[in-house]
């Protein structure tokens, strides 16, 4: 992978960790096409997040990648749990966050073993 698609990717993944972020601590976030459940759409968050920290990080550790993402999402819940925020923590919602992270490096393990 050239470098300036290494750059891309790495900015698409800031900017997404950004974007979920502010989107889970917002008191009212806007509701999605179809309104998915709170799950789905944790889901649907870590397993873009996780797609792009593997595109973009491809000789990172997956240990690494797992630890640091699940770590972001329980600090959303961490969050979440603060009152002025009108949000409510669910740690069924980090559980969700770190099966969406565990399938995809186990896909991007597969992958990478067909590719070699």
């Amino acid at each position: 992978m050239g470098a300036a698609m290494q750059r891309l990717l790495r900015l698409a993944f800031w900017a997404a960790l950004a974007f979920a972020f502010v989107m889970a601590v917002l008191p009212h976030p806007p509701q999605l096409p179809g309104e998915p459940t709170d799950k789905i759409q944790h889901v649907l968050a870590f397993t873009v997040l996780t797609a792009l920290a593997c595109a973009a990080w491809p000789a990172a550790s997956r240990l690494r990648l797992l630890l640091a993402l699940s770590g972001f999402g329980a600090l959303i819940e961490l969050v979440q749990a603060i009152p002025a925020l009108h949000r409510s923590a669910d740690w069924r919602d980090w559980l969700a966050d770190t099966g969406a992270i565990l399938a995809v490096l186990a896909i991007a393990a597969a992958i990478h073993r067909v590719r070699r």
